[in-house]
């Protein structure tokens, strides 16, 4: 909701202060200084009562508290309706400080929503209108002032459509504020993400390099181990499985370490999109998951052809893999391509991502699988490289069970159907 926890708490009762001082001295001056005749303790008994609420305010709560929309809707109600009383003590509009009732209205404005603003601005123009017809004499001397009806209305309107353009007005500005602010903000989240990204980059080419030669000497022992070991024997199962997951680390390390710079667009490298899945998932299939592919494009509509980019590729990837490794026996990728977008929605059979954790998906150090050594990166990564592409990823449970991904391009951004060239 627009306005929620964007007011301090403090900054209403600062205001208030002042007003609350501006109206205990008016009173005065008008009592003893100018001695008019006027409901003096009245008057003066409706600002020590907004005195007592202020100063209850400042002790039970801290000064970083902030307002929801309704707390501070509320709060300016109660400032509208406590200068209503005044003015209707002192001469109603034909008081010159009537055109405080504009203040709240016009706060509610820039940091509220447009809905608690309206309810606002129907409060003061209410209010404005009973204490137009029923209101005590203004404080003035002997024998009083009576303006004419026709003037009274005059004030009236003047007030009321003063209220409606400045409020428009300033909530109009402070929405293009607020929409400036907002895009900053995801501005600099997307920088920081990119920050993060380039940094793991630069620790995966580390780790990389630092792998390389131990890996590569366990590969020459576990391959001398081989040549020990029978064919047929019990290790023997067990060792070629070492050498084939041996030979698979040093593929990744070898993508790792691959300068990103000299990853091309060729036109003849790209393929039709189901092509590339499946090149992609084919590593990933084991003996525990089944992975199916389907595809569907609307009627006149065909696949695209795209180049494998090394973000679509390792993104996609890391996801797949996730999938296999939390589904019970079958992992589903399907394609769909229409005229505006191509869709890849990726379900598995598990349990599904944990509730506790579903909202922060795709954000660092955020995993589902702690207590399995899991790092909290990978769908991170999956998500910041695919939307690198102009892709939408989003993380659900799916209404049959298990975990769904779905990535969404629009069409013209992942490229034309047809043919590769």
């Amino acid at each position: 909701m627009a306005g929620a926890g964007r007011l301090r708490l403090q900054t209403l009762v600062l205001i208030r202060w002042i007003a609350l001082a501006g109206q205990a001295a008016a009173i005065v001056a008008i009592k003893f200084g100018l001695d008019f005749e006027m409901a003096f303790v009245p008057a003066l008994l409706v600002v020590l009562v907004s005195v007592a609420l202020n100063a209850l305010l400042t002790v039970r709560y801290t000064p970083t508290t902030r307002l929801s929309d309704l707390q501070a809707s509320l709060y300016l109600a109660y400032d509208t309706v406590q200068l209503a009383i005044l003015l209707y003590l002192t001469g109603g509009i034909e008081n010159p400080f009537a055109m405080l009732m504009l203040v709240p209205v016009t706060v509610s404005a820039t940091i509220l929503s447009l809905r608690s603003t309206v309810l606002l601005g129907a409060l003061a123009v209410g209010s404005l209108t009973l204490v137009a017809f029923f209101h005590q004499p203004l404080p003035w001397y002997a024998g009083g002032i009576a303006l004419p009806p026709l003037y009274v209305a005059g004030i009236w309107t003047a007030l009321i459509l003063g209220m409606g353009f400045i409020s428009i007005y300033a909530w109009r500005v402070a929405a293009e504020a607020r929409r400036m602010s907002d895009a900053l903000g995801e501005t600099q989240m997307a920088l920081a993400r990119e920050q993060q990204l380039s940094s793991l980059g630069g620790l995966a080419a580390a780790a990389a390099h630092e792998l390389g030669t131990p890996l590569s000497t366990i590969a020459l022992i576990a391959k001398e181990m081989r040549r020990e070991v029978a064919d047929g024997a019990a290790l023997a199962d067990d060792m070629d499985l070492l050498l084939r997951e041996t030979d698979r680390c040093r593929d990744i390390l070898a993508q790792l370490s691959r300068d990103p710079r000299h990853d091309g667009e060729s036109p003849f490298e790209r393929m039709a999109l189901p092509a590339l899945v499946e090149s992609i998932v084919a590593r990933h299939r084991s003996q525990t998951a089944t992975i199916d592919i389907t595809e569907r494009c609307d009627p006149g509509t065909a696949m695209p052809f795209i180049a494998p980019r090394s973000e679509i590729v390792h993104g996609l990837g890391n996801i797949v893999e996730n999938a296999v490794d939390f589904a019970r026996t079958r992992v589903n990728i399907a394609i769909t391509a229409t005229p505006v977008a191509v869709t890849l929605e990726v379900t598995d059979d598990g349990p599904g991502f944990s509730h506790t954790v579903l909202g922060d998906l795709g954000e660092p150090y955020v995993s589902t699988r702690r207590q399995s050594g899991g790092m909290g990166l990978g769908l991170f990564i999956a998500k910041t490289l695919l939307e690198r592409t102009g892709a939408v990823v989003r993380f659900h449970n799916a209404p049959t069970g298990g975990a769904e991904v779905v990535i969404r391009w629009p069409r013209d951004i992942l490229g034309a159907p047809g043919s590769p060239s």
